[in-house]
């Protein structure tokens, strides 16, 4: 079992954290692996890191799967939402989308009972085959809802043209927009150009941080911007004016603690069409003592702190424990993280 010396030793023998309160919150962060509701992005558990800097506590979760470099934007926004404080809030209370996962169109009644006065609903889908019931079971339980389809950038341009013909031709004009539904951006241009749907991009503006933005307009009429994917509140506003699209702020699937500073950036940025970060319903618990309690489609903007109960339940295991700390020293290792490391 690691203690809090074998931490401190893993990370001086680094030579890369000099920083006392930095070294604190390696020392004393948790780790901890919450059961999801659904399967959602092929996970059943979503393992998160959570720690408290002077401006409150903050969190890392990048996906397993992620490699270090993809990591680093999500380090550098859990350090800056640890060590920075909120400021110039437009906004206390933020509007919000319904999240549905790919379940029983049976289930979805229940599911939106947990989204109280939500008008807009984000439907992942595969297929118009394979989810059209999805979408009708969404209306039927909320006729007058706006409807984003979010594909990850599942489609070629060809399917693209076929599925969204489909969903249009039974729908109608339901559609707020269609989000990344193809991935090569000269593709999303020619389905701007082609389908009577509006088209948003995420995967095309996180994955590609240090590319040429401006072009991203002419292939796209919303941006979708996440906490840490981007970096971070202060990165996150910079991508928004580059890009020069109206933003809509969403989630990664993070605890309350993430998602407060998701709440907290889309109060910041004035954004004014709703937010996807209503998605802590998709956990089986949340971990926070002051709950997302959504009211009339609002969640209220606040720091929020862990509840010491709830963190002793889900807390990992030592080798889980072991595994994210490494990754977060390679991360900080591999350079760009001075302001808090020095």
């Amino acid at each position: 079992m690691l203690t809090k010396r074998d931490v401190n030793l893993t990370l001086i023998s680094s030579q890369s954290v000099h920083n006392k309160n930095l070294m604190k919150i390696f020392t004393d962060l948790e780790v901890l692996s919450i059961p999801t509701k659904t399967n959602f992005r092929g996970i059943n558990h979503r393992e998160i890191v959570i720690f408290q800097g002077s401006a409150g506590w903050s969190e890392f979760s990048p996906f397993l799967e992620y490699s270090d470099f993809e990591c680093r934007s999500w380090l550098r926004a859990s350090l800056e939402g640890a060590f920075t404080s909120w400021e110039n809030l437009s906004k206390k209370r933020i509007l919000i989308n319904a999240t549905l996962p790919k379940i029983d169109p049976i289930k979805v009644p229940d599911f939106l009972k947990n989204f109280p006065g939500v008008k807009v609903i984000k439907i992942k889908v595969d297929s118009f085959e394979s989810d059209a019931d999805l979408v009708e079971a969404a209306l039927d339980y909320i006729p007058d809802a706006k409807i984003r389809l979010d594909v990850n950038g599942g489609w070629d341009l060809k399917n693209a043209l076929l599925n969204l013909h489909d969903f249009h031709l039974r729908f109608g004009p339901v559609f707020e927009y269609i989000e990344q539904p193809v991935s090569d951006v000269s593709d999303l241009k020619k389905l701007k150009e082609e389908v009577p749907m509006k088209i948003a991009i995420d995967e095309s503006i996180r994955k590609n941080l240090d590319s040429d933005m401006t072009q991203l307009k002419e292939c796209a009429d919303f941006a979708i911007l996440k906490w840490q994917p981007v970096g971070g509140k202060a990165s996150a506003k910079e991508l928004a004016e580059k890009i020069g699209l109206p933003v809509v702020i969403s989630s990664a699937l993070e605890s309350g603690i993430g998602l407060s500073h998701g709440l907290a950036l889309a109060s910041e940025s004035k954004v004014n069409l709703a937010c996807g970060l209503g998605t802590a319903n998709l956990l089986e618990e949340d971990i926070v003592k002051e709950p997302l309690q959504i009211e009339n489609g609002e969640i209220e903007v606040i720091p929020r702190t862990p509840d010491e109960k709830i963190i002793a339940k889900y807390r990992a295991t030592e080798e889980r424990r072991s595994w994210w700390l490494s990754r977060m020293n390679r991360v900080l290792e591999s350079g760009g993280f001075d302001e808090y490391i020095n």
